[in-house]
């Protein structure tokens, strides 16, 4: 026997006991035993995962972390080699700044990996099985193929089964497909997909209503849920483009900084200078080129961008998933809830001989009735009474209200018919005189339910399948009278009836008769001689701004794809009504995916409006893997169990806020309003989250000149070191942090939805950034630095040569110049660097508050610096005066000058660029 079969569906009741090894009667117990010693038990099997406490040791021995374990081993040893110098100070600093560095990566880079365990919470903890002709209760995990499973209303099915009976039996096969309407289940044989199979049930769905009973065919990792568990476990986490451009950036900083490091110490070396002093000085070089802020200070402002994306019903589960949104080429999205209200909703009907337009939208019970482009008469409504009545007494749905909005309790389709109802009619005064004393439910094989309710005369109130209800209808009602239905009429009926399902409105027929009075009812008795009503049409409408979202992505470039499990007709009226699609889509059904190769589904994913409709969770990671492959960033959004493989493959997996915990799991975003515009939202607030990263990386790298420099004048001049290393360290995890995190609360630019995705290979360290950094206004903070701590000497009597100890007070006077120099300089920087392309008057000196609660934070810190005593014991800084003060206006002014000359000639050579 196999452990699973996967034509179950298609073979006879009979074949299948066969193939199995069991019978109606159920599994002896000696069998049961031995199965499961074979297959092991019905669970989740969840993979080894890394201790956490493993990860976070991983974060001390990075590339960076390491670098700065040498860094801080040559200022102890430093401190050994030349004590009381502040390399004791030092060296506990930069232990400091790896654990900082060390906490916040973590932080960044930890993802709670619990699909595996929310998969288990979503699976039957208990079943009802037949064994040996015993009924029994067992743990689920006990389950066996070829065990025989007892289903009833409310329960969550084991595993697996092929259906061998069945009592009007109706399954939620949401888990899996992410549909919640209600599915009939029959037990006969089927040619097709297993997952779209009738006479199947599958582990973690639930049972709506009916009863059955089913013989095993799969159990734990070998159940449609179990594979989709699989899935999810394989994938390995990739790293997003922020992080593998960081890792980049910092590798790329700190081969300069060491390298600068060890030419210099030579350098030293040649010209003289003691081993010790060389040894201060490349320590020196290294730290001033580290930006050892960089880190924490990205982390805080992807964590404040997260934040600010949750006000926009954003909620980001990873920080990295901020900016990848940012670089997103392609949203993969699912129809319902998403694109769609998740509201069924009538906005057809086809009644008293018309076809009428339905207004209002979603479950809120407001709307009219149009004919013509004009609203219905009272009289025409009245005609339409039988018809509303229809829909509101064969209906077992409810509307209530739930936080101020309009919910249906009960099947959707039952809830767009209520609605109507309620919309065009008194619901409650029609109730309050005519009483339900008798149901029929719907079964697959009638395709239509039927409620009987007593009032003045006794009816039967029918709805179903337009084919079923028009075949055992005999008259039809126009005006108040019933007039024979010909087989000429059934036809035109049956081609509205088609041409309401091409419009992809789900179609339902309504219709009547009275019934003699009596206890009970059978379908035979009641369901003949129908007089026909009409036609009601129904849709999940698209959200009112999703045109509008999925223009905005097409002007930024982004490619939207709707994968659903929908039929085609209604996955393309759908993507058309909202905008996703406009020209002539390619449509593709999931059952064809597993028929091409990797090649030409690429080809096919090539298209620029492409639809893919009956999909099962498989052909959704295949589309996502090939997209990936072809060097697409992808976005996918999902709901149910089944999207989670997909979810967790993609570059950012985007949960609905009313889907599974399973999906949630596996997304790295969840959208709480389960809106596509929330999305559009979120790529945006990415793609400004790059920009500012770019803008304060550009900002920290400026005093690295500034920093660098000292050390040069150092050496190669034989003069006191105006720049000390612990001052270094007050700049770049001190002064330039604050600042550097309120540029990253830039708001977006204006024309940041009317670009292109940024290049997969575009880099945050570019030329134009080191030119602009290391080249034009680094150097103007460096003059100002040296400039300020040259006077400071001179006036106090210091010529070259006279040796200056590091507790001298001149000495310390002078190298709080330069650092207040640096401070002050980075103001004016910080103001330009809030757009590296656009002036300053333009975007307005106001626009960011945070900026300026920056500024004031660096100005209060380096007054700091200068007059309170424990500063000044720990950097080695002491007080200012005004006229110290007023020295560095000029400079200040220089940048703010240089930098608005720079960005002029910058966008007229733009302009020029895009003219030619």
């Amino acid at each position: 026997m196999e452990e699973e079969l996967t034509d179950v569906h298609e073979t006879a009741i009979e074949e299948v006991y066969k193939s199995l090894e069991s019978s109606p009667d159920g599994l002896p117990e000696e069998e049961v035993r031995n199965r499961f010693l074979s297959f092991g038990s019905n669970e989740i099997q969840e993979k080894r995962r890394t201790p956490l406490s493993i990860k976070f040791l991983k974060q001390f021995f990075n590339f960076f972390a390491i670098l700065l374990w040498i860094a801080g081993g040559l200022a102890f040893l430093g401190e050994y080699l030349s004590p009381n110098e502040g390399n004791l100070n030092l060296g506990i600093a930069i232990i400091g700044v790896i654990f900082i560095n060390a906490v916040f990566t973590f932080y960044q880079e930890y993802k709670a990996e619990r699909a595996a365990e929310a998969l288990k919470k979503m699976l039957a903890p208990e079943a009802r099985v037949v064994r040996a002709k015993k009924e029994l209760q067992i743990p689920a995990r006990e389950v066996v193929v070829g065990d025989i499973i007892l289903l009833s209303e409310g329960d969550r099915v084991p595993a697996d089964g092929r259906l061998t009976e069945e009592y009007e039996l109706k399954v939620n096969n949401a888990p899996l497909t992410g549909e919640s309407v209600p599915q009939t289940r029959s037990t006969t044989p089927e040619k097709g997909e297993l997952l779209e199979a009738k006479n199947a049930v599958f582990s973690g769905t639930t049972v709506v209503s009916g009863s059955g009973r089913a013989v095993v065919f799969a159990t734990g990792m070998g159940t449609e849920f179990g594979k989709i568990a699989g899935l999810t476990q394989e994938i390995k986490e990739e790293k997003s483009p922020l992080q593998k451009e960081l890792a980049y950036f910092i590798k790329v900083i700190s081969v300069i900084a060491v390298l600068l490091g060890i030419v210099f110490f030579f350098t030293g070396w040649m010209i003289g200078r003691d081993f010790t002093a060389n040894f201060i000085f490349a320590i020196g070089i290294i730290i001033a080129n580290v930006p050892e802020g960089l880190l924490p200070t990205v982390t805080l402002t992807l964590s404040i961008a997260s934040q600010r994306m949750a006000k926009r019903n954003a909620l980001i589960k990873s920080l990295n998933s901020v900016e990848t949104l940012g670089s997103t080429t392609v949203i993969c999205t699912d129809k319902t809830g998403t694109l769609t209200q998740n509201e069924m909703t009538v906005n057809k009907l086809f009644a008293n001989d018309k076809e009428l337009v339905v207004t209002g939208s979603g479950y809120h019970p407001e709307g009219n009735l149009i004919y013509n482009n004009e609203a219905v008469s009272e009289g025409a409504l009245t005609a339409l009474e039988p018809f509303l009545k229809t829909a509101l007494f064969c209906n077992s749905s409810q509307l209530t209200l739930k936080e101020g909005r309009h919910v249906i309790i009960g099947d959707p389709t039952e809830g767009a018919l209520l609605v109507l109802a309620k919309k065009l009619t008194d619901t409650e005064q029609l109730l309050s005189v005519e009483e339900r004393i008798f149901e029929l439910p719907f079964t697959s094989e009638r395709q239509m339910m039927s409620s009987i309710y007593k009032g003045e005369k006794t009816v039967a109130y029918v709805k179903g399948a337009p084919e079923a209800i028009l075949h055992l209808s005999r008259t039809i009602l126009i005006d108040g009278r019933e007039e024979p239905l010909s087989e000429a009429e059934r036809k035109r009926l049956s081609k509205v009836a088609e041409g309401f399902e091409k419009e992809a409105l789900r179609t339902i027929a309504l219709a009547y008769r009275e019934v003699p009075l009596q206890d009970r009812y059978t379908a035979e008795e009641v369901e003949q001689d129908l007089t026909f009503l009409g036609l009601a049409g129904m849709i999940d409408p698209p959200r009112t701004e999703v045109r509008e979202a999925a223009l905005n992505c097409k002007r930024a470039g982004i490619k939207i794809i709707l994968i659903t499990g929908d039929n085609k007709l209604t996955a393309e009226a759908i993507a058309r009504a909202a905008g996703v699609v406009e020209g002539d889509p390619v449509v593709v059904e999931g059952p064809d995916i597993p028929k091409m190769d990797r090649a030409d589904l690429k080809a096919i994913l090539k298209n620029p409006e492409i639809i893919f409709a009956r999909t099962a969770p498989k052909h959704k990671m295949d589309i996502v893997m090939a997209l990936k492959e072809m060097g697409e960033v992808v976005a996918v959004t999902g709901d149910g169990v089944n999207d989670a493989p997909a979810l967790k493959e993609a570059d950012i997996g985007i949960a609905m806020g009313a889907g599974t915990d399973v999906a949630k799991e596996a997304s790295d975003v969840i959208l709480i309003d389960d809106n596509f515009k929330s999305i559009v939202d979120a790529v945006m607030e990415g793609r400004t989250v790059f920009d500012n990263i770019k803008k304060f990386v550009t900002y920290i790298l400026t005093s690295n000149i500034p920093e660098i420099v000292p050390f040069l004048i150092y050496v190669l001049f034989s003069v006191p070191l105006p720049l000390t290393v612990i001052q270094i360290l007050a700049i770049d995890l001190g002064t330039d942090m604050v600042p550097a995190i309120a540029i990253g609360t830039e708001p977006p630019e204006m024309d940041v939805m009317e670009r292109p995705p940024r290049p997969r290979k575009e880099r945050m360290l570019t030329l134009p950034t080191l030119l602009r950094s290391y080249g034009f206004i680094g150097p103007i903070e460096a003059a100002a630095g040296l400039l300020g701590y040259w006077w400071v000497l001179k006036a106090g009597g210091w010529v070259r040569g006279m040796d200056l100890l590091a507790t001298d007070p001149l000495y310390i006077k002078a190298t709080t110049m330069a650092l207040a120099a640096i401070i002050i300089c980075q103001i004016a920087n910080g103001l330009q660097c809030r757009s590296l392309r656009n002036s300053i008057f333009k975007i307005g000196f106001f626009t960011n508050k945070h900026l300026f609660i920056g500024f004031a934070t660096e100005l209060l810190l380096i007054f700091g610096f200068s007059y309170l005593f424990f500063f000044q014991r720990f950097l080695g800084t002491g007080p200012l005066e005004l006229k110290h003060w007023l020295f560095f206006i000029p400079f200040a002014i220089l940048i703010f000058v240089v930098e608005e000359i720079r960005k002029a000639i910058k966008r007229r050579l733009d302009r020029k660029k895009s003219a030619e």
